[in-house]
């Protein structure tokens, strides 16, 4: 087998397309007699809808439809459970779906023969609201005396509690020399995405709603319209066009289900393109996390016990709150052996926007946490922080919090060694004291995490490719089928090097077919790290397969292959007693800052970010990811504020929302790929594309600190907020 392809940085297949502009995307689609529609959003944050009245809309020139609950099916949608109404209205037959519960809750559509016909019409939509209490704050909404928000979901606002209980805390506790107490908070972030939500829907020649629009995960969308339409699943066909970036945040539906209403009641195409601000106010954030953390060390700098606990916004929908909590208690205590934890992890519902799964999912709010805990502990014993991290690393067949090993190989040893040795760290009392430039003082950090590869808790994680091999006596064309999602990742590139790679063919020669549910297998998602590790060992099965068939001169020699991951079981729901994942990934990093004690201005010079990826199947992709998700979480930790005010969503554009530019990323990134090989993974790779993100903020808090001599428990690093650590504001 040659290695023409593997761990080479060949260019992306998508790159031309994309540059040239050839390349359609979900807002670039149209077809003969196409309709456009426009939402009506609920724009306030707790209500109860008493009627719609559409006639004059209805009467609006160019109108074609105006539809309101009634007209849904099965007016209810989630991924995980279907708590959403598709419209917020009376009428739909099911209890609460007359209930708004956040600004972006969708009350009506039109659709018109123009972009315009439907704006002007939408304005003529009367509803009648009962403003009902906005219910904003989680730890409010913890209290038995809360209003419910889903009266149907149970008798509490708490939608998710995770317990970890592993040994014992207090005799852990009694044990410690040192102990820190810290309460930590971590901010809304806004995905931003380049492409808003857009899509455009029909009917295909076999009758089929066919719904192109940008998501995640095919099938999971398939079937939650199908769901919402009450259609068996094959009469629904999701196409992924060109993805302009997802971050997780479209594992939840937005416009997909009302497009394919509109579709399937007109038999006409219908199209609509969010703008920003509807993007902002309608769609799903990274949850804001409240973090409690009591942790204790011996003065020889040994962990012994952990108490935390973790309050999660899950706002006003589950999307996938549940999933990225169970996540945060994993995390919750790093990428370290405690003999004794105690974690308690609660999700709740509000009335703000959606938590939403982003990259990271979870486990940059816990680890913000627990590095910072790390940093203060070490500080408190008097240790490097490096030395006491590598003390306390995970090794092979140590427990995690869940009680359970982590797989072999625990590489975050490895991990935490490259970043020290790259960034040329010196222990802390070996350096010499830096002379502040007159207000500007100068300071490095070091933060390490963890994350999971693939899906978790008991999923029978799995994954489907096919390969078609054409020619007489050379191989003259391969054309390999998956339908998981390029999301701007290079997932395309990465697949096509590893059909090429077992086929002994050049990657040119790869005919990619993706992303059609009504063709294709079912993928999983777009998330969790899990696309190269499990889309990688379906096409290397499917592709060997059709191999052995073109050897024994099959023409065209064709192969089908389901990947299955090894098993994981979900956590005891007392202890948390669990072999939650099956692969973890390992990253450390350190950072060096600049900070203005003037104006409070924090400027990151540089940024060490060592991440194992068991085998770099496209190094420069890799050291893009990297760059790509240090430059995010930058824009987490530094700069991105999402402001609301009485539930309503005050940063509702970019100009408001501010994310980086050129001028505000750190100034230098180095990218040190640790390759550390998973026996279970495609030629040893693991997932990677959340990793560099998860201890940015960690890593920026601990350098500010050493800079400055304040720790700040809470971000995003504003010049008002280290102003405020340092005494000179209110």
């Amino acid at each position: 087998m040659s290695d023409h392809s593997i761990g080479t940085s060949q260019s992306r297949v998508d790159a031309r397309g994309k540059v040239t502009g050839e390349t359609l995307y979900s807002g670039d689609l149209t077809k003969p007699g196409m309709l456009f529609m426009k939402i009506l959003f609920a724009e306030r944050p707790h209500a109860r809808v008493k009627d719609i009245r559409i006639d004059k809309a209805l009467a609006s020139p160019g109108v074609v439809a105006v539809y309101t609950a009634k007209d849904v099916p099965v007016n209810e949608y989630g991924l995980q459970i279907p708590d959403q109404p598709v419209l917020c209205g009376p009428g739909a037959g099911k209890p609460y779906t007359d209930i708004v519960r956040f600004v972006g809750d969708q009350v009506a559509v039109v659709v018109a023969e123009s972009e315009v016909q439907a704006n002007a019409a939408l304005k003529l939509i009367e509803v009648d609201y009962e403003d009902l209490p906005p219910l904003l704050d989680p730890v409010i909404a913890m209290r038995p005396d809360a209003p419910r928000l889903h009266p149907d979901r149970g008798d509490s606002n708490i939608c998710v509690h995770y317990k970890i209980r592993k040994g014992n805390v207090d005799e852990g506790f009694a044990q410690a020399d040192a102990i820190v107490e810290e309460e930590y908070r971590t901010p809304v972030q806004e995905h931003a995405y380049l492409q808003p939500e857009a899509g455009l829907a029909y009917l295909d020649e076999e009758g089929r709603v066919v719904v192109e629009s940008a998501g995640q995960w095919t099938h999971a969308d398939r079937k939650s319209i199908a769901h919402a339409l009450d259609l068996p699943e094959e009469q629904v066909r999701v196409i992924y066009p060109a993805i302009g970036g997802a971050f997780g945040g479209r594992e939840d539906l937005s416009v997909q289900i009302v497009l394919a209403l509109a579709a399937m009641k007109l038999k006409r195409p219908v199209k609509i393109v969010w703008s920003r601000r509807e993007s902002i106010i309608g769609h799903g954030k990274r949850h804001a996390v409240i973090l409690k953390a009591r942790w204790g060390a011996t003065k020889e700098g040994k962990l012994v016990a952990a108490e935390n606990e973790i309050i999660g916004d899950g706002g006003a929908y589950m999307y996938t709150t549940n999933k990225v909590l169970g996540n945060s208690a994993i995390t919750s205590t790093g990428p370290y052996y405690i003999p004794n934890v105690k974690t308690d992890v609660y999700g709740v519902y509000t009335n703000n926007v959606p938590g939403a799964a982003f990259r990271g999912f979870g486990a940059p709010q816990a680890l913000f946490m627990a590095e910072s805990q790390m940093n203060k502990l070490a500080e408190k014993l008097g240790m490097d922080p490096v030395e006491f991290r590598l003390k306390n690393a995970l090794k092979n067949g140590d427990t995690l919090g869940v009680g359970t090993p982590a797989p072999n190989p625990v590489s975050i040893a490895e991990c935490i060694e490259a970043a020290r040795d790259s960034f040329n760290w010196r222990k802390a009392g070996k350096r010499a004291k830096r002379q502040p430039q007159g207000a500007v003082v100068r300071g490095r950090g070091f933060a390490a995490g963890f994350k999971n590869v693939g899906f978790s808790f008991g999923y029978k994680e799995n994954c489907w490719a096919k390969v078609e091999i054409h020619g007489n006596g050379n191989i003259e064309r391969v054309v390999l089928h998956h339908a998981g999602a390029e999301v701007g990742q290079g997932f395309h590139t990465v697949i096509s090097q590893m059909a090429a790679e077992v086929l002994n063919v050049p990657v040119g020669m790869i005919e990619l077919r993706t992303s059609d549910s009504a063709t294709q297998g079912n993928p999983g998602s777009a998330s969790a790290s899990r696309l190269t590790f499990m889309a990688g060992n379906a096409v290397r099965g499917a592709a060997e397969q059709a191999l052995e068939k073109w050897k024994a001169e099959e023409r065209p020699a064709v192969a089908e292959f389901s990947y299955f991951a090894p098993p994981t079981t979900p956590m005891d729901k007392e202890t948390g007693y669990s072999m939650p994942n099956f692969q973890y990934a390992y990253v450390a990093q350190a950072a060096e800052v600049e900070v203005d004690t003037e104006t409070g201005h924090v400027r990151v010079l540089r940024i060490t970010s060592a991440d194992d990826v068991g085998k770099a199947i496209n190094p420069d992709l890799v050291v893009g990811q990297i760059e790509g998700a240090i430059v995010q979480a930058h824009g987490y930790a530094v700069l991105e504020e999402f402001k609301t005010k009485d539930g309503r969503v005050l940063t509702d554009q970019l100009s408001t929302y501010l994310i980086p530019t050129v001028w505000d990323i750190p100034e230098k990134v180095d990218s040190v790929v640790v390759e550390v090989p998973d026996p279970n993974g495609p030629w040893g790779a693991r997932g990677m594309g959340e990793l560099p993100y998860l201890p940015v903020a960690a890593v920026i808090a601990a350098a500010i600190h050493d800079a400055t001599g304040v720790w700040i428990n809470e971000f995003p690093f504003t010049p008002e907020r280290v102003l405020r650590a340092l005494g000179k504001i209110k």
